[in-house]
């Protein structure tokens, strides 16, 4: 089985953009630890940008796409290096694997990262993966890699997925704001934190914050992989998670493990449109899992072809997702048809417009 660990630009830079040595010493040194001791590691980190605008003397963030990924293309190979060379001088080898959304987003492509993370594994390399920010456009927003790591634990069936942070884990309120914040050790109802105001605050160089953390906790946990949040600043703490020890927040498995497809659907496959449906298509679909068929459908919107995924609504709330077997322009030729008359004005069409395989609610 294999652990994933996150760094956020929290973990590997400073607010002045130095490089945390101390801390990326003691995460490296765990890591292969963790490998010697027969743990199968791969880690996900931030920092790329972050490294880049040291490097190159920035005082503030970049606003502009191109400054981002050009600062990006500064930092990166700098950050593996960080990296590789300290995971060397533990006896470990490290492998540099860039990714983007398009990766996760493409189910071939998605499928083909899983075996090539899968073989370094079986070599006994450790997985040094980022994104891709360099060719990335709005990948970059995903939340400091948050969304990245819990998608490579889903894609590996992880045992564990450790997000490190700068504080101790999730907290009853923001701990740098309130000194009475109490530490949440951990999570089983994940609708209960619907209420907490749980903050978006992240280093200078960072993008993420507690909330995406917690996001990725639950989309981990969902595919039937735990997810602890602990500070990657004090020593270890890697090694205390993986040992499943009381440290920092953990969060359980929900009960119903869901199949990785439909994971990937829900999680990682972008939406080109939307179909609105009526309510007894609605009730059918949450109730009885049923397939979504062109009577049920009473508007379409956005411009989509058939193999794409759309979100389904009602009553303007969405009620889930899935990949739909019409594109766009044949579907508003039948909104509302029954099956026989689908058929006369399209004879090649599809019984489904979403097979029930292939949705998923939301």
């Amino acid at each position: 089985m294999t652990l994933v660990v996150k760094l956020g630009s929290s973990i590997v830079a400073a607010d002045d953009g130095e490089l945390r040595v101390d801390v990326l010493d003691s995460v490296c040194k765990q890591v292969a630890q963790l490998e010697r001791d027969g743990e199968r590691v791969v880690m996900v980190t931030s920092g790329a940008i972050a490294r880049g605008m040291r490097l190159m003397g920035m005082s503030a963030r970049p606003g502009a796409m191109d400054e981002l990924q050009a600062a990006s293309a500064v930092g990166q190979g700098d950050l593996f290096r960080a990296y590789e060379g300290r995971l060397a001088a533990q006896g470990t080898r490290a492998a540099q694997v860039l990714l983007t959304a398009a990766d996760i987003g493409a189910r071939t492509n998605y499928l083909n990262a899983r075996q090539t993370l899968r073989r370094l594994i079986e070599w006994g390399v450790v997985p040094v993966v980022n994104e891709n920010d360099t060719t990335a456009t709005d990948e970059i927003t995903f939340g400091d890699n948050d969304f990245l790591a819990a998608q490579v634990a889903i894609l590996l069936d992880a045992r564990l997925l450790v997000l490190l942070s700068d504080v101790d884990g999730l907290h009853s309120t923001d701990p740098r704001a309130d000194s009475e914040a109490q530490l949440i050790s951990e999570v089983t109802d994940f609708a209960a934190l619907e209420a907490m105001e749980i903050g978006d605050r992240t280093s200078a160089f960072g993008s993420g914050g507690m909330r995406s953390k917690v996001a990725a906790a639950e989309m981990a946990s969902e595919a039937g992989t735990p997810a602890v949040i602990c500070n990657g600043t004090e020593d270890g703490t890697l090694i205390a998670a993986a040992g499943e020890e009381a440290v920092g927040t953990r969060f359980a498995v929900q009960s119903e493990k869901k199949s990785s497809f439909k994971l990937w659907l829900k999680y990682a496959k972008p939406t080109q449109g939307s179909l609105v449906v009526d309510d007894g298509a609605a009730r059918v679909l949450r109730e009885r899992g049923s397939s979504l068929l062109p009577v049920g459908v009473v508007g379409v919107e956005g411009d989509f072809d058939a193999g794409d995924a759309v979100e389904v609504a009602a009553n303007g709330e969405v009620i889930g997702k899935g990949i739909v077997d019409y594109s766009s322009g044949e579907l508003t030729q039948v909104l509302g048809f029954k099956s026989e008359a689908v058929r006369e004005r399209l004879p090649h069409a599809a019984d489904e417009v979403i097979h029930r395989d292939r949705f998923v609610l939301i």
